[in-house]
């Protein structure tokens, strides 16, 4: 059994949904179980970051860049940085803002320099842009291939995702769940000094 962590900062309930529904997609792949975790949860005890197989980041675009909660999260897995403890382990992310661009790629890319950083694998969202449809429901709507991008829009969290984007949260979290299963073990990557 692989284990996947859906690990994010939502300040008002918005990244909260989107990971809930990566997370309905990823648990329908067998052999794959699935854990939310709140970032903020693991500031204290990133150690806790070992016992997963795989990870998928998320978080709401603040000015351009992850959250402050969800930077703190990053910055207290420094320990496991030097000892490279992660390595070889699947990562892929999601960012969420109210508008369709508001800068969403360069948090997305935080997240991918954190994931090199430790030396994990990451998976990127290979939807393609659904064509010949109304936008409000095509998959992948917003064109994003380094990660999930997703446009919240004013209403609950629960009612604030077009069609397109709820269809396209379940498929990322399957496509990301079956590629941690396809993933062969961290030694047959590394790279000898």
């Amino acid at each position: 059994m692989k284990k996947l962590a859906i690990i994010y900062h939502s300040a008002h309930g918005n990244t909260q949904r989107m990971a809930q529904l990566i997370a309905e997609g990823s648990a329908g792949v067998p052999g794959v179980r699935v854990d939310l975790i709140e970032a903020e949860d693991l500031t204290a005890s990133p150690e806790r970051l070992l016992e997963f197989d795989g990870f998928i980041f998320g978080s709401p675009t603040y000015l351009g860049g992850v959250s402050g909660p969800f930077k703190s999260f990053m910055d207290a897995t420094g320990r496991l940085w030097k000892s490279h403890a992660l390595k070889g382990k699947l990562a892929s992310g999601f960012t969420v803002s109210a508008l369709p661009s508001g800068d969403k790629q360069s948090t997305l890319l935080s997240m991918f320099v954190f994931a090199m950083q430790h030396g994990m694998v990451w998976v990127g969202n290979a939807i393609l842009p659904q064509q010949g449809v109304p936008q409000e429901e095509a998959v992948n709507r917003l064109g994003s291939w380094s990660g999930l991008m997703a446009q919240a829009g004013h209403t609950g969290p629960a009612h604030s995702f077009t069609p397109g984007d709820v269809k396209t949260a379940r498929m990322f979290g399957k496509n990301i769940a079956k590629a941690l299963v396809c993933m062969t073990c961290k030694e047959q990557v590394e790279v000898t000094q």
